[in-house]
């Protein structure tokens, strides 16, 4: 069992956050002050450490920072509203490995959660296979599967399929596509997207087969059998 401790002082956002990570299988502890959240760290062996950066009697950023000097290299990902490059810097200097910026969508924060956890001993990379229709994803090993043939594909081609198949029929947008790619100060132009997406069709996509990623003009892309 995957263990993740989520410190946050507001309900509004820890609860439904708490329901949507238990329904992913995980199990998890929540604190809502820096004191409590770090007593737990201490107390007990986590995979995920989910921090809010101002947080009551404690912050966040002195929790993660006395988890490095005790040589702890538990996964740590940052929730916070402070979002210039000097906040960012300032975070993973501390020992953060991830950051993600209040509001955020909680499918990019499951996504994130899922890249952290591949790090854990718990972790079986067994479970990480996808499968949309005949296309099968291993995470694992970097590889795609359609039809008996081994697909290989790029880091970039990676994330993005795993995208595309973590949300099958859904309508993904262009600045989610990006948000979800590059880090807003490594944001390619535009045309990048659309070339990576035409390497990807190129090799998931054979003669004779299924299209499987369908463009949706001025919106963004959704992905599976049916348009």
């Amino acid at each position: 069992m995957i263990h993740i401790l989520l410190v946050d002082d507001e309900p509004e956002l820890t609860a439904p956050l708490t329901k949507v990570l238990s329904k992913e299988g995980y199990e998890v502890d929540v604190a809502d002050n820096g004191i409590t959240g770090q007593t737990l760290v201490e107390e007990k062996e986590y995979d995920l450490l989910i921090l809010d950066w101002m947080l009551p009697q404690k912050s966040g950023l002195d929790i993660c920072q006395e988890l490095r000097k005790c040589g702890k290299t538990t996964p740590v990902l940052f929730l916070t509203a402070k979002d210039t490059i000097d906040d960012r810097v300032l975070g993973l200097d501390a020992g953060a490995d991830d950051y993600i910026v209040k509001p955020f969508e909680l499918r990019e924060l499951l996504a994130r959660v899922r890249a952290l956890l591949r790090r854990s001993p718990h972790f079986d990379g067994t479970i990480e296979k996808l499968k949309v229709a005949d296309l099968e994803l291993d995470l694992l090993n970097q590889l795609a599967y359609r039809q008996g043939r081994a697909i290989k594909l790029s880091e970039n081609e990676l994330k993005l399929l795993e995208y595309f198949m973590r949300y099958p029929g859904q309508l993904l947008t262009h600045e989610q596509i990006y948000h979800y790619l590059w880090s807003e100060e490594h944001q390619p132009s535009s045309n990048v997207l659309a070339a990576l997406v035409r390497l990807l069709r190129r090799k998931i996509e054979d003669q004779g087969e299924i299209p499987l990623i369908h463009t949706v003009y001025g919106k963004g892309y959704r992905f599976g059998e049916n348009p």
